[in-house]
């Protein structure tokens, strides 16, 4: 027997490991599965240098709890270790075996991945356990096996043990604060969080349940063949007697709990639509089919693979941000790592593999160094190439997809100017009359009715009377209901020089107006309307404009200058909703257009003291603002009631 104090090759370490070292406590799981993969991936690594001759049993890392006990068990049936290499890798906090392991053999093979890469993964044990044992044999024929045990992770004992196998088993006695990972319920949850993809297969076992003995399994037999008294019992049945064979079940062998190659590994090419459908229910338990896919497969000059969905949102209720899972060799390192995946990819969901990656001990944050910028700058790329060789190839997918996935890139432009170079010449937008065409489409196509000016409607039903007016006279405007378009008009301003959104109800084109009034008429008309407005409205300063518009049915619209309206907007979002962008110089508020071919309008010209003129003005208004806007709850009562006034007198 041997005793002493462990070597921390840190001032008094092992309190920080112990409660600080990992975020979540749950990862000690994680750690010792990898541990157990890193002595698997040795032994194979090995073999394949002629050091060592592979058993016929196949690889495996076997998880056992036990309620009763309060215990976890980790065995792996991988390289194990003799004396002196616990005495070098456990009893030394912090020295990284899995380095030392592939410096010693860097030029005597490919190199294989090794999952660890710290030395301090198997202290995790310590942040849920007061009492931690190891049972190791090393493959190296003629070495004993090791017993080493450690309460509270400063004092430790070894000696030698009689152990038949291979490997090493690793026992966790679990403190008071964390008996809930002995539940079988809660271990696998933690198992399929962390460990669903390792590269050796894990299988669970619940020691507090009888198990079966396979010696005590059945085979399927013939009757007439298990014993001599089944003999004579089918001879003493007669000729009459049915020969039909019984059949005993074999036990169904056990599963799995991971899958030991995920679809990223793969090659494309050979990987089925409906592969990635199950991957991506399986991982993400969304049942709703994605919109397609990105399969990232890259060796050069860094190892990377993965596969990014597009998901169908339905952006009324559903919530926005995905889920980018990263990996480091199979191993689940964390979601949505923003150094590593672009901001405006965090609507995807999707798991990179990128065994390259430099981790920090903890394996939950990463060094943002300039090998991390070029995995972001990459995955970028794959994703801009995925949708401009769909635009240029499969154009009636990429619109159909449109309206789902321009969130995504309104968003990825707006936050990568790289990304915007590349997918400018590739966004497209929903016209008037349902037909997607690009800003430069549009702008050729109106060139003579609108020069540079790009009209858009934000709500095709409230701004239906504008758009009746545009069809009407041949004109187009780009359907942009959704929130992100609002900045993604701005963006387009400023790199499209010379080129101004309005919206619909921005401003009146010369292309409605007929025969144009005289000025001298126009101010009549507008002096004399604006008094019999402000009077019936009870409103101050209302700016009217009197225009002759080609439609005689149209009697009042509304208009609101473009940078006005953008203004208030933004006063709105940040709080200042009551503020007068006049103060910023911002220009004049709505426009109440006025339409003098129509017979209400010159009703009120002709008749400025009629008892029906008050009662018209307010209609005109409220159907001007109705036609542009929600009507406030006071305004929307007088309405309703004015309304039922009016049709009150059409049936007299």
């Amino acid at each position: 027997m041997k005793n002493g104090n462990l070597s921390i090759n840190s001032e008094n370490i092992f309190p920080v490991i112990k409660k600080w070292l990992y975020s979540d406590h749950d990862i000690f799981v994680r750690e010792l599965i990898s541990n157990g993969c890193d002595a698997v991936t040795k032994l194979k690594k090995l073999s394949l240098m002629g050091e060592f001759d592979e058993p016929d049993e196949p690889y495996r890392i076997d998880v056992t709890t036990s309620a009763n006990d309060k215990t976890i068990t980790f065995t792996d049936n991988g390289i194990g270790m003799t004396e002196e290499e616990v005495e070098k890798y456990i009893n030394q906090i912090a020295f990284s075996g899995a380095e030392a392991f592939l410096e010693q053999y860097k030029d005597k093979a490919t190199e294989e991945q090794i999952i660890g890469h710290f030395g301090l993964g198997f202290y995790s044990a310590f942040m849920v356990a007061d009492k931690v044992t190891i049972e190791t044999k090393s493959y190296k024929d003629g070495e004993d096996a090791v017993y080493w045990e450690c309460k509270d992770g400063l004092e430790y004992s070894m000696k030698k043990c009689i152990k038949a196998d291979r490997g090493t088993t690793i026992t966790l006695y679990l403190n008071e604060d964390s008996y809930e990972f002995a539940n079988e319920y809660r271990i696998k949850e933690v198992i399929d969080k962390y460990c669903s993809f390792m590269p050796v297969e894990i299988y669970y076992t619940n020691a507090d349940e009888p198990q079966e003995d396979p010696k005590d399994a059945t085979v399927d037999v013939d009757a007439k063949e298990v014993s001599d008294t089944a003999d004579n019992a089918e001879d003493s049945k007669g000729p009459d007697a049915d020969d039909t064979k019984t059949e005993e079940k074999k036990p169904e062998a056990p599963k799995p709990l991971n899958t030991t190659t995920p679809l990223w590994a793969k090659h494309p090419n050979d990987c089925t639509d409906e592969e990635y459908k199950e991957f991506y229910r399986k991982v993400f338990h969304d049942y709703k089919e994605p919109l397609f896919w990105i399969h990232l497969n890259m060796d050069y000059p860094f190892n990377l693979k993965g596969i990014l969905y597009f998901p169908k949102i339905n952006t009324q209720y559903d919530n926005l941000e995905g889920t980018i899972k990263l990996y480091n060799n199979q191993v689940f390192v964390a979601d949505n790592i923003k150094e590593v995946i672009p901001e405006f990819l965090m609507l995807l969901k999707g798991c990179i593999d990128c065994p390259d990656l430099p981790l920090n001990v903890s394996r939950s944050a990463l060094q943002n160094d300039g090998f991390v910028k070029k995995i972001s700058d990459y995955i970028t790329k794959k994703v801009a190439d995925k949708l401009s060789g769909m635009y240029k190839t499969h154009r009636e997918d990429y619109e159909k997809y449109w309206d789902d996935i321009n969130p995504f890139i309104k968003f990825g432009c707006l936050k990568d100017l790289k990304f915007l170079d590349k997918m400018k010449d590739f966004c497209i937008y929903k016209n008037l009359d349902g037909k997607y065409i690009t800003l430069p489409e549009y702008l050729e196509a109106g060139k003579e009715k609108y020069e540079n000016k790009v009209f858009y409607v934000t709500d095709e039903q409230a701004q239906s009377q504008y758009i009746n007016m545009f069809k009407a006279e041949g004109m187009d405007a780009l359907i942009m209901t959704q929130t992100i378009d609002s900045p993604f008009i701005t963006l387009l301003e400023q790199k499209n020089e010379n080129v101004h959104f309005y919206r619909i109800d921005a401003e009146l084109s010369d292309n409605f107006v007929g025969e144009e009034l005289s000025e001298e008429t126009a101010k009549e008309y507008k002096d004399k309307l604006t008094a019999t407005f402000e009077k019936a409205l009870d409103m101050k300063n209302l700016n009217v404009k009197v225009e002759s518009l080609k439609d005689e049915n149209t009697s009042s619209i509304l208009t609101q200058p473009e940078e006005t309206r953008r203004m208030q907007e933004m006063m709105k979002m940040y709080g200042m909703a009551g503020m007068d962008p006049s103060m910023f110089g911002q220009g004049e508020g709505e426009t109440l257009i006025l339409n003098s071919n129509n017979k209400l309008v010159k009703y009120v010209l002709d008749n400025p003291d009629s008892d029906n003129t008050a009662t018209i003005c307010c209609q005109l208004y409220d159907l001007a603002v109705l036609a542009n806007r929600p009507l406030s709850a006071e305004a929307m009562t007088k309405f309703i009631a004015r309304s039922n006034e009016i049709l009150g007198i059409l049936t007299k």
